[in-house]
């Protein structure tokens, strides 16, 4: 039999009745408190987490975004690759989480379905705030956070600024490459939409790697973004498809096959079209 270990042999400390604990900075009693399912369906604590955990995910990816936003704006590129590379894996942590919901059988939902009334993923603010960031925005979309007055105006805040591809289009054109003005002062709260101007740019960059090397890191880091990105959204659409097939979401919308629609949404068009011109 193995000797019994007791961590305070080791120095560790063993009271915490004046100095701050590991849940006590965690602030885990709120944390662990927060799930509350509204049934005794024993699958709808896993729905929560999974949705909750999500949530914190999303934070920390809107806070690398911005920061890497800054960086771009300021011409600071090298210290945004190690931001995008987080962004990157958050995204991956995301997309494993699909795989645990996926556990859930279609019976095991219809069991707690009812008790999320109008509710929706759909509805998460966060996740609107990661689109319009990197660039896919829809005033439109402001409409289910009026009731939340700070929400609504963040979100409006972010709708009218450059995105993440703006900022890099605008580098690109600080960097000499030949980018239209009118790309450079627009409507931000539009979408961008392909240019050949940007697309030569592309071209000219992964045409001579060497000479621009920054540049061409950079596309392949908005290129692992937007991968892992699409595969987040295509996940959620399997899982969808998996639980409730082709019923109308919770939150009203006609579910799978309003997913499959933002499958189509293309964040970087240039980046993907370039490769058909090298």
């Amino acid at each position: 039999m193995s000797e019994r270990i007791n961590p305070a042999d080791d120095g560790a400390h063993m009271s915490f009745d004046e100095r701050m604990s590991y849940g006590d900075y965690l602030k885990l009693d709120q944390v662990l408190s927060a799930q509350v399912p509204l049934s005794d369906a024993h699958d709808e604590l896993l729905f929560i987490v999974q949705h909750q955990t999500s949530e914190l995910w999303m934070k920390l990816a809107i806070h690398e975004l911005r920061v890497a936003a800054a960086g771009l704006a300021e011409d600071d590129i090298r210290p945004c690759f190690k931001m995008f590379s987080r962004i990157i894996r958050i995204f991956e942590q995301l997309n494993s989480a699909w795989d645990v919901l996926r556990t859930m059988t279609p019976s095991d939902y219809l069991r707690f379905r009812d008790e999320l009334q109008k509710s929706s993923g759909f509805q998460s603010h966060q996740y609107r705030e990661i689109e319009f960031l990197v660039g896919n925005k829809n005033a439109a979309m402001l409409q289910p956070h009026a009731h939340v007055p700070a929400v609504h105006a963040l979100l409006q805040e972010c709708l009218d600024q450059p995105s993440l591809y703006d900022l890099v289009i605008s580098l690109l054109a600080r960097k000499g490459f030949d980018i239209p003005a009118e790309l450079l002062d627009r409507d931000w709260s539009q979408s961008h939409t392909s240019h050949p101007a940007v697309r030569e740019a592309w071209r000219q960059i992964y045409s001579d790697p060497a000479s621009h090397w920054q540049l061409y890191e950079l596309a392949e880091k908005l290129i692992d973004f937007e991968d892992y990105f699409r595969r987040w959204r295509f996940n959620h659409l399997l899982t969808v498809q998996r639980i409730i097939g082709s019923k109308r979401g919770t939150g009203g919308t006609s579910g799978v096959a309003y997913l499959d629609k933002m499958l189509s949404v293309v964040l970087f068009p240039e980046l993907w079209e370039v490769r058909a011109d090298l």
